[in-house]
């Protein structure tokens, strides 16, 4: 959920008061990597360096870098030991990143008992519960063999990132629930597992300890484990909430409504309710008016532990681009008949706070307008999110409204290339004039048409086009169904005076000549750059292990613009060459293959960025520029 924050706070609060532009989340607890002191006494095995490096192509060629921030795991010695926390967690969100050497097998277990696979599972077309993003089998010798393990979850999809590059793993976990006898009463529930940007797994029920747990049996809070004892992996940016089982209420609502029009919640004290109505959500649910009304909502609410609280609120019928002139509502909350954020309406509907809240129950009251309609903005429901020390993020009263249920329409490639045209959201910008293309072996691709720019690539299952396809398709939006790694979206050739001449954002003498499709279903795209003549066109390779792209260029007459024609093959925060030949990109988010010896220039931009360049060494007769993109 998307969560914008108001800077239009009232600067009244005295005390533990306090209102100002704040994160829409609290921070969470980082694990130190600057040494084991986080994790209890284990093997040798386990060390603190400031980075490793897996080869892609073969296995026990892992080397590392002296210093601080990357835990590995370290099999070269006798030691094979798992890692555990000292820190021991009930309910966990818990994030991190990992590189896996190439075949490595390692796990996350949570509570130490119940495991998410680590697995080098890259490029494999059908996952098992023996891959990366897994909920891994229980294990019972009893049983017949063969079919010893059992209530296994594979990931929904494979969006395993290959050997050797940073992956992103996300969890949120709730714990099995106890009665005061100390019985279950609930099993453990992975809510959610998201791998590389991708919902893998959501609401799976685990009934006991996952195979190679620490330990068998089942207790309401347990440490952190991470296996040792299978293969080389490297893990840092460890990261966690933990979270109690008692949770913010809001209860005991009542509401007094009001009708007209208004300039301050404060008119309210002085006016008599058209009307009083107890309620269960948040949402101005009185009889009457829809877009003149006022209200007031009074409840109790109860915090489990003192500390401090974020709190975000949203009136729903105030739209993020309002006339500030002009505003079509605001609001303000109250708690222990203090003020605590307001909404002015002039800069949106949304405002956000850190307030100190001793334990126990406070009144709380939520008072509102709302002057005249906006077609675009027609909800008048309101949302009270609530987040503290042991709270998970949690929505008040929320109203549940039924969502048309439509089936997902997607786009699935099987043996050959699909292409779509379509609209594509890229960097928070929609582009129009983009082609999407499947590639066999779940490799997949979008292009700008209209600019010339390579924008995105994904590993994973093809396109969404519900947005498009169903109903009047508000959005017209495609949307990837894989792990996405966003390109910068600039211009992929481009003439320079010289090789320290910027890169431009667009070219002016780009002219689209449209594509043909060659024999084998793939676009290949031409257009004009000045007077040469370019075809663009990529290719999975190697079961989807690489796209190499190729520009084939025919140069323009003698006499046309001077300068030469470069190829802009990536640009990020940094670029390493790696001790196998590749190109790093962006603190190991991909790799990029160059064929032969092909010396590129790798240079510093203006934006503080990292780009890699190929000069077009075109001849009378063209030329030819090639490299491969691994991830």
């Amino acid at each position: 959920m998307q969560r914008t924050l108001c800077c239009s706070f009232l600067c009244l609060l005295l005390g533990v008061f306090t209102v100002s532009a704040q994160p829409s989340e609290l921070p969470s607890t980082q694990i130190n990597l600057q040494n084991l002191s986080d994790f209890k006494p284990t093997g040798g095995n386990w060390k603190i360096v400031g980075d490793a490096f897996y080869d892609l192509n073969k296995a026990g060629k892992a080397s590392t870098k002296a210093g601080t921030g990357v835990l590995v795991n370290d099999l070269s010695g006798k030691s094979k030991d798992h890692l555990l926390t000292t820190m021991e967690h009930g309910d966990l969100e818990l994030a991190l990143d990992f590189m896996m050497e190439k075949g490595s097998n390692s796990g996350v277990y949570l509570q130490g008992r119940y495991e998410v696979q680590l697995f080098d599972s890259w490029g494999a077309n059908v996952p098992k519960s023996s891959d990366c993003g897994a909920i891994y089998e229980r294990w019972d010798e009893s049983r017949p063999q063969g079919r010893q393990g059992y209530e296994g979850h594979p990931p929904t999809q494979n969006v395993s990132k290959a050997p050797g590059l940073w992956q992103h793993l996300s969890i949120v976990f709730r714990a099995p629930r106890f009665n005061a006898a100390g019985q279950k009463t609930a099993n453990a529930r992975f809510m959610k597992v998201v791998l590389n940007g991708v919902t893998v797994q959501e609401n799976i029920e685990v009934m006991g300890p996952t195979r190679s747990a620490a330990f068998q049996d089942e207790k309401p809070t347990g440490p952190l484990m991470i296996q040792g004892d299978h293969g080389a992996v490297a893990i840092r940016n460890i990261r966690y909430k933990s979270y109690g089982v008692e949770p913010v209420t809001l209860t005991n609502m009542k509401l007094s409504a009001y009708e007209g029009k208004f300039a301050s919640v404060s008119e309210f004290n002085t006016l008599t309710p058209k009307r009083e109505m107890n309620i269960d959500v948040l949402a101005h649910s009185a009889p009457g008016s829809r877009d003149k009304f006022g209200g007031k909502i009074v409840g109790t609410l109860h915090i489990p532990r003192t500390g401090q609280y974020l709190l975000n609120l949203n009136l729903g019928w105030i739209p993020a681009e309002t006339n500030p002139a002009n505003p079509n509502g605001a609001g303000e909350l109250m708690i222990d008949n203090k003020p605590v954020m307001s909404i002015s309406g002039k800069n949106g509907g949304t405002a956000s706070t850190m307030v100190t809240l001793q334990a126990g129950d406070h009144p709380a009251v939520l008072a509102y307008y709302k002057n005249f309609g906006l077609w675009y903005a027609r909800s008048n429901d309101i949302l009270l999110a609530v987040e503290g020390p042991g709270v998970q993020y949690t929505l008040l009263n929320p109203i549940i409204r039924a969502e048309d249920p439509v089936g997902e329409i997607s786009l699935v490639t099987k043996g050959e290339p699909i292409m779509q045209r379509g609209f594509v959201n890229h960097h928070g910008t929609k582009h129009t004039h983009t082609i999407s293309v499947g590639e066999p072996g779940q490799v997949n691709y979008s292009v700008d048409l209209r600019k010339g720019e390579f924008l995105q690539i994904w590993r994973g299952d093809f396109l969404e086009t519900t947005p498009m396809w169903y109903g009047r398709g508000e959005t017209q939006l495609s949307v990837p169904l894989g792990s996405v790694i966003e390109l910068p979206g600039k211009p992929s050739l481009t003439v320079l005076a010289d090789k320290n001449a910027a890169w431009p954002d667009s070219n002016a003498t780009y002219n689209n000549l449209g594509y043909d499709v060659d024999k084998n279903g793939r676009p290949v795209f031409k257009y004009t750059l000045g007077g040469a003549q370019v075809r663009e066109s990529f290719a999975a390779e190697e079961e989807g292990h690489k796209l190499s792209h190729t520009f084939t260029i025919t140069p323009a007459a003698t006499g046309s613009s001077a300068g030469e024609i470069w190829c802009r093959v990536a640009e990020g925060s940094d670029i390493t060459q790696l001790p196998n030949g590749l190109y790093a990109i962006n603190d190991k988010q991909y790799f990029i293959e160059l064929p032969g010896k092909e010396k590129p220039v790798i240079r510093d931009t203006a934006q503080k960025t990292r780009e890699l360049l190929l000069p077009v060494k075109a001849s009378a007769n063209g030329g030819t520029v090639t490299y491969s993109l691994i991830w």
